[in-house]
Order: C-alpha cells, then sequence, then structure tokens
C-alpha cells in the first residue's frame, strides 16, 4: 500500500465518522426530515391546540447511510487507481 492508498483510507474514514457525528449531532433520528410538526397552544382558549408544520431541516441516518455508501465506492475506486503499477520485464 503506497501513500495515496494510505491517504484515500484515511480521508474516506474521517469522511465517515463525521458524517456520525453530525447524524448524532442532529438527534440520532432514523428518517431524514425536512418538515417538522409544531403543537401551539391558542393564548385565548388554552385547550385548542394547533398543529403547524415548520421547515426545519434534520439530517437522518438514511443520509448519513447514502453518503457513506458513496464516500466508500469512491474511496475504492480511487485505492484501486491508485494502486503501484508494476511493469513486467519478462516476455511469454
Amino acid at each position: 500500500m503506497n501513500l495515496k492508498q494510505k491517504r484515500t483510507l484515511i480521508v474516506a474514514a474521517v469522511k465517515i465518522v463525521a458524517f456520525l457525528i453530525i447524524w448524532i449531532a442532529y438527534g440520532g433520528h432514523i428518517f431524514t426530515r425536512t418538515q417538522v410538526l409544531i403543537e401551539k397552544k391558542d393564548e385565548l382558549f388554552p385547550d385548542i391546540v394547533q398543529k403547524e408544520w415548520v421547515n426545519n431541516f434534520i439530517w437522518g441516518l438514511d443520509l448519513s447511510l447514502v453518503l457513506s455508501v458513496i464516500t466508500i465506492f469512491i474511496g475504492s475506486l480511487l485505492f484501486y487507481l491508485f494502486r503501484d503499477k508494476k511493469r513486467s520485464t519478462e516476455l511469454s
């Protein structure tokens, strides 16, 4: 394994760990959400609760897994392309 391959593996591993840390920081939800349901209580009538959808992005495990698979694929491709190309001097 040469230096470029080692760097490729390290960068891919760091990116995957970063995706998982971001997922945990967003709350560890399974699915990515773009809207969140918020309950608002009416000030005049406290028994009445209104539900509203608010645009709010929440990072999910599904997004982390997709980005991780893409990173693994590209890392594997680069790992293969950066291999040492040995030439055979023997003629058969």
